[in-house]
C-alpha cells in the first residue's frame, strides 16, 4: 500500500479525482478486481474506490463481471483502435494468405467479441466471419485468449475451463476443435498495446478437415507473429 501511495504522489497531475481515477484503472488492470483488492492496492478508502470505479463503469473505462469483479471495459480497448485497424488488413491478409485459412482480429465487448477486421479466403470450404459480428465469449479460441490475458472469470456453460486458460497464459496461444461450430478449428494469440494491455486477439479459422484436431501444431507460429506484428512495440 505504501508504494502504490508513493507512486501516486509522484504522479499527480495536480487534479486529485483524476489522479485517484487513473490509479483506480491502473490497478484493476494490474489484477486488483474486487474492491478489497482495489482499497488495498490504491491506498484509497474503500468508499472512495467504490465510487471512482462506478464512475468508471458508466463511462464504460471499467466493467464488471457477474460476480462483481472488475475488469478493463471496452473503451480502453477502442483508444488507439484506428491505428491499430490500419495495420491489420495487412498482416491479415498475410496471414490468411500464409495459412491458407481465414483470419480475423476480435475485441472484447462485455460477453461478447467482436470481430473488427477480417481477411477471407475468395473461394472454397472455409470459415467466414464478417466484420462487426458479435460471437459470445463461452467458446472459440479467440474468446480463451481474451480471457486469459484480458482477465474475468470464465462464462457460465462455456467450452473450456480455468485450467484451460491457465495452459493457453503458459505457451502464449490457444486452439479449438468444434467449440463454436462444428466442424470448425481455430487457433488464436494475444495483441498487446505498447503497456503490455491486451487489445485484441488475432486467429484463423477454417473446416476441422485441413486445420485437423491439433490446429495448433500447424498455425500456432504465423498466428503468434501476425499477433507480435499487431502488438504495439
Amino acid at each position: 500500500m505504501l508504494r502504490c501511495l508513493y507512486r501516486y504522489v509522484e504522479q499527480t497531475s495536480g487534479v486529485g479525482v483524476l489522479d485517484k481515477a487513473v490509479l483506480v484503472l491502473d490497478a484493476v488492470q494490474a489484477g486488483a478486481h474486487s474492491l478489497a483488492a482495489l482499497t488495498e492496492r490504491t491506498g484509497l478508502s474503500r468508499a472512495t474506490a467504490h465510487r471512482l470505479a462506478v464512475a468508471l463503469e458508466v463511462h464504460r473505462f471499467l466493467a464488471r463481471e457477474g460476480d462483481g469483479r472488475w475488469r478493463p471495459g471496452p473503451r480502453l480497448s477502442t483508444l488507439g483502435s484506428d491505428l491499430l485497424l490500419e495495420h491489420a488488413a495487412a498482416v491479415l491478409a498475410r496471414l490468411r494468405d500464409l495459412t491458407g485459412e481465414s483470419a480475423q482480429l476480435y475485441r472484447r465487448e462485455g460477453e461478447h467479441r467482436i470481430c473488427v477486421a477480417a481477411a477471407d479466403l475468395g473461394s472454397g470450404l472455409r470459415d467466414t466471419v464478417p466484420v462487426g459480428a458479435a460471437l459470445p465469449m463461452t467458446a472459440g479460441s479467440a474468446a480463451q485468449v481474451l480471457l486469459a490475458f484480458g482477465g474475468g472469470a470464465v462464462p457460465q456453460g462455456a467450452a473450456f475451463t480455468d485450467r484451460v486458460l491457465a495452459e493457453v497464459r503458459r505457451r502464449g496461444w490457444a486452439h479449438s476443435v468444434a467449440e463454436r461450430e462444428q466442424g470448425v478449428a481455430s487457433v488464436s494469440a494475444p495483441v498487446f498495446d505498447s503497456e503490455g494491455r491486451l487489445v485484441a486477439a488475432v486467429s484463423v479459422s477454417g473446416p476441422l478437415d485441413r486445420l485437423t484436431r491439433q490446429p495448433g501444431r500447424l498455425h500456432a507460429a504465423p498466428v503468434l507473429a501476425a499477433a507480435k506484428e499487431l502488438s504495439g512495440p
